[in-house]
């Protein structure tokens, strides 16, 4: 049609002019169907709930709230479970004597979780520990979704809102505010849901034995130790000299003794910045101290003799009692050093990441997913010492099993990574 011929708009008033003027309706906000259960807060309740969980059938949803940000310990101070023919239970884990029944009650049956690494320690902390999962995060992860946040991933697949107004709130609190019920109670109201969507994607893109290893592999899931963990402080890789990394240690492990006793989060004694300008400056007692800029919070004036003693000890400490600059570690060099002490590693975790990037991308998952960045670094920094192309390939599952890689990650990225070992040899010039 060119331009002086008449445009004929018979039937299309209603139709915008411009592609920009459309808007999709809201998705409709997610709601419970069955009304806000009462919370199990005594041993008969609790019994009750038992019976009715095991007699019904399904999977059952399990979410967790902690008072992250508010507590030192990770400690569940909310239960939340959902199964077909039971509904929603809210369980307070405080006041009752035992969660001993509703383990049992459980038993056999597949756990539905989201961000399962998140929960599961503070569930066996109560006695709670699943036989078989599901987890949606993982699974939204291994389907290539680019966000797999539960309000995200139950607006993609489900097509309702979540309400998150209170996913930051201190659930120690007791009694514990209806609307923050209510939204606890809405976090596994479609969970059995989203899983049979998500187990059935999972089928279709012929991923359903991956997540069956990658499920299985978080039954025995433990949190990381942290090595040094005062490290972690924000801001203590500005402090030069081993003596300011002493006194950054030793204030950041008097707080820590302080925050385990309150059971407060350590942020809230003192933060970390006031730890890293104290450990700059060095003064001497409680009146230097205070008058340092930057020294603040509410424990920086009521523990002010821990922290000058703290200090002190530091200052009286012989230099090998300093900590090291550098972290101590039982991995590899940073990769960025490779190409200067060894080229030939360089080169090979070049290769391998490369590979790697491309792999995931025509799998349609997060890199990360497809073979955990450490496991790569320690193959690449220190190979099988093969070089016969089978039993290489044979070495570098056995190796890659022995960090944790499960099954389906090592039929993927054995071939690639064996072609990176190899190439590497070749000297480029």
């Amino acid at each position: 049609m060119t331009s002086s011929e008449p445009v004929d708009h018979t039937g299309d008033a209603d139709v915008p002019e411009t592609a920009e003027a459309v808007e999709a309706p809201p998705a409709p906000l997610l709601e419970l169907r069955d009304g806000l259960p009462d919370v199990v807060e005594t041993d008969e309740h609790l019994a009750e709930a038992c019976a009715a969980l095991a007699a019904a059938s399904g999977p059952v949803a399990i979410d967790a709230e902690r008072a992250s940000g508010y507590r030192y310990s990770n400690r569940a101070y909310l239960i939340q479970l959902r199964r077909e023919g039971a509904g929603t239970w809210l369980v307070d884990p405080i006041p009752l004597t035992t969660l001993a029944p509703l383990q049992e009650a459980l038993e056999g049956s597949e756990w539905i979780l989201h961000a399962a690494t998140q929960d599961l320690p503070c569930l066996r902390e109560v006695g709670l520990v699943p036989t078989s999962l599901f987890d949606t995060e993982l699974a939204g992860r291994l389907l290539g979704y680019p966000r797999v946040g539960l309000a995200t991933l139950v607006e993609t697949v489900l097509g309702q809102r979540m309400r998150k107004e209170h996913s930051a709130a201190d659930w120690s609190t007791r009694p514990l505010p209806t609307p923050w019920l209510e939204y606890a109670a809405l976090d596994v109201e479609v969970l059995i849901e989203l899983r049979d969507h998500m187990a059935a994607e999972l089928e279709e893109a012929g991923k359903a034995e991956w997540a069956r290893e990658e499920f299985d592999h978080l039954l025995g899931f433990e949190p990381a130790v942290r090595h040094e963990a005062w490290r972690r402080t924000s801001g203590v890789h500005r402090l030069r000299g081993r003596r300011s990394l002493g006194a950054a240690r030793a204030l950041w492990e008097a707080r820590d003794a302080i925050a385990a006793e309150r059971d407060v989060t350590p942020g809230r004694i003192l933060p970390d910045s006031a730890i890293v300008v104290a450990a700059t400056a060095m003064p001497t007692d409680r009146r230097a101290l205070l008058a340092t800029q930057g020294f603040h919070g509410r424990g920086a004036s009521r523990y002010a003799s821990t922290w000058v003693d703290a200090l002190q000890r530091v200052r009286e400490m012989d230099e090998d009692e300093l900590p090291a600059r550098a972290p101590r570690g039982d991995g590899p060099p940073h990769p960025r050093t490779w190409a200067d002490r060894e080229p030939v590693a360089d080169r090979r975790f070049k290769a391998a990441r490369e590979s790697m990037l491309n792999l995931a991308e025509v799998h349609h998952l997060p890199v990360e997913n497809l073979l955990t960045p450490d496991y790569l670094r320690r193959l690449m920094w220190s190979p099988p010492a093969t070089r016969e192309p089978a039993a290489l390939a044979d070495a570098v599952r056995a190796q890659l099993a022995s960090y944790g890689a499960r099954p389906w990650q090592t039929a993927l990225v054995t071939g690639a990574l064996v072609g990176a070992i190899l190439g590497a040899e070749v000297d480029p010039d």
